[in-house]
């Protein structure tokens, strides 16, 4: 069976992860991932580094920023296996952060089912959500969505 530590080349790891090569190692240059160097200068990675991996492309997926997995990832140590005490750490500091992105996706469904659900798709009911336009001040963009603690009906 193999060990954690045991080194894998960059293929077995895009394999095992079902990305590119070109991936991967976009992902090492993003600092979110490491490999160590063999004499003939080829990638070789801990085995360790598909879990760090995989919880990227898994962040990915969900439209969570590489910025933000960087972030959650600063407390790993890069140079061994994470500990269970780390991940715990690092899923507690990004619990938070990933409540608060369940909530706007909640407020993003509400918002959907209300507006497009309604059936007018006219300016009369966005006069009631928005009289006068009283959301232009907070600038451009979807300020509803952007203000959870606007009035709802």
């Amino acid at each position: 069976m193999a060990a954690p530590t045991d080194l894998i080349t960059i293929g077995e790891l895009a394999q095992r992860a079902g990305v590119a090569t070109s991936a991967v190692r976009f992902y090492e240059d993003q600092g979110l991932i490491a490999s160590v160097r063999t004499s003939g200068n080829q990638r070789r990675y801990p085995r360790h580094v598909l879990r760090r991996l995989s919880l990227v492309l898994f962040a990915k997926r969900l439209g969570i920023p590489l910025s933000e997995v960087a972030e959650a990832f600063e407390g790993l140590p890069a140079e061994r296996m994470p500990s269970k005490r780390d991940w715990d750490r690092i899923a507690k500091r990004w619990s938070d952060h990933l409540e608060a992105r369940r909530r706007e996706i909640e407020q993003l469904q509400r918002e959907l089912t209300g507006c497009i659900g309604c059936g007018c798709l006219s300016l009369r009911r966005c006069y009631v959500l928005n009289p006068s336009d009283t959301l232009a001040a907070h600038g451009a963009g979807p300020q509803r969505l952007l203000h959870p603690d606007d009035e709802r009906e």
